[in-house]
C-alpha cells in the first residue's frame, strides 16, 4: 500500500457538482428545497440558495478547493440574501479557515458533502431577514423555479430561450 492520498478522500476528486448533489440531498430530509446557481440583485450568484419549511432563506456557497476558498472576498455579499448561510465543501477539505474571524465562524454554518450525501457539522445562526427583503426573495426564487420547470418542459419556449429573461 502506497502512502498518497486516496481519491477518495482528495478534495479534488470532488466537483462542486457533486458537493451541491449531497447537499440538495441532505436538505431534502429536512424539508429544505433548493435551487441552484441564482442570480443575485447585487450581482452574485449563489451556489445553492433555498427555503426552509418555516419560510427562510438559505444560502450556501460551495468550496472544493482550498486557494478558492482563501481567495474568496466576495462572500460576505451573499449575507444581506438570506437568514442563515452555509459553507459548503467535500469531508477532505481543510475546514481551519472557517474558524477564523474572517469567516464569521458565529454567522456561518458548515456543512461537508460527497455526491451522494451531506452532514451539518455546524449550524448557521438565524440572522433574520427583513420581511420585506424575505418576500422579495422568496417571490424570485418561486419565479427562477418556475422559469426553470417550463423550459426543461417546454425547450422551446422564451424560458427555456432567455430571451432577456435573468434568473
Amino acid at each position: 500500500m502506497n502512502d498518497t492520498a486516496s481519491p477518495i478522500l482528495d478534495s479534488q476528486a470532488y466537483s462542486a457538482a457533486d458537493v451541491a448533489r449531497g447537499i440538495m440531498r441532505l436538505f431534502a430530509r429536512n424539508d429544505i428545497w433548493c435551487l441552484g446557481e441564482v442570480a443575485l440583485k447585487n450581482g452574485r450568484r449563489a451556489d445553492l440558495m433555498g427555503i426552509d419549511a418555516k419560510g427562510l432563506v438559505v444560502i450556501v456557497e460551495i468550496k472544493v478547493a482550498r486557494g478558492d476558498l482563501l481567495g474568496d472576498g466576495k462572500w460576505p455579499d451573499y449575507l444581506d440574501y438570506c437568514d442563515r448561510f452555509f459553507w459548503g465543501m467535500p469531508p477532505a477539505l481543510d475546514r481551519a479557515p472557517l474558524q477564523t474571524e474572517a469567516y464569521q465562524p458565529d454567522r456561518c454554518g458548515v456543512i461537508v458533502a460527497d455526491a451522494y450525501d451531506g452532514e451539518i457539522l455546524r449550524h448557521a445562526p438565524l440572522e433574520p431577514l427583513a420581511a420585506a427583503r424575505r418576500k422579495v426573495q422568496i417571490e424570485m426564487l418561486a419565479r427562477v423555479a418556475m422559469r426553470r420547470h417550463t423550459a426543461m418542459l417546454d425547450p422551446r419556449s422564451d424560458a427555456a430561450k432567455g430571451n432577456g429573461l435573468a434568473d
